[in-house]
């Protein structure tokens, strides 16, 4: 199976999961250097990529510009809706999409698509699920990238 898509959660996927705030009330989220460039080589690749987020930050959307991301959706329950919207769009299936995220809002998603992943420290409502690839890395130190060199070598 060819992967066409490659789509990824943020909070807990591409960062550690925790919010920051600075005193006068900035917030800050951590992002890993290393998932940045897998996302230039996914694009150098010809995959397409995607950031679906619960959150509705500016933060979210000046790193997706950063990264190039074909596709956000920032503040998105249903992301397999999302996905589904794009797979139309691209005239591809959900199987030739790649997926890692680490929480219930993940679920649908990871359920759906062809090749599902989390990082360690994801739930185990999503470790339980039937065929996911469960990294090595925790959320926001690189599992993001982990995912697409697995995806890249295969």
């Amino acid at each position: 199976m060819k992967i066409k898509l490659f789509a990824t959660d943020v909070d807990g996927t591409m960062t550690d999961a925790c919010m920051y705030y600075g005193n006068n009330g900035e917030e800050f989220k951590k992002f890993n250097f290393r998932d940045g460039m897998g996302f230039k080589l996914l694009r150098e690749s010809g995959i397409k990529t995607a950031i679906i987020t619960s959150e509705n930050t500016s933060i979210v959307k000046k790193r997706a510009d950063k990264l190039k991301v074909d596709y956000l959706s920032m503040g998105e329950w249903k992301k397999l809706d999302f996905i589904k919207n794009i797979c139309s769009q691209l005239d591809i299936t959900l199987e030739e999409v790649a997926y890692i995220g680490d929480d219930i809002n993940d679920l649908e998603a990871l359920e759906n698509v062809g090749l599902r992943a989390c990082p360690a420290d994801a739930l185990p409502a999503i470790k339980s699920i039937k065929g996911i690839n469960i990294m090595g890395l925790k959320g926001g130190e690189g599992a993001v990238r982990e995912f697409i060199e697995m995806i890249l070598s295969s």
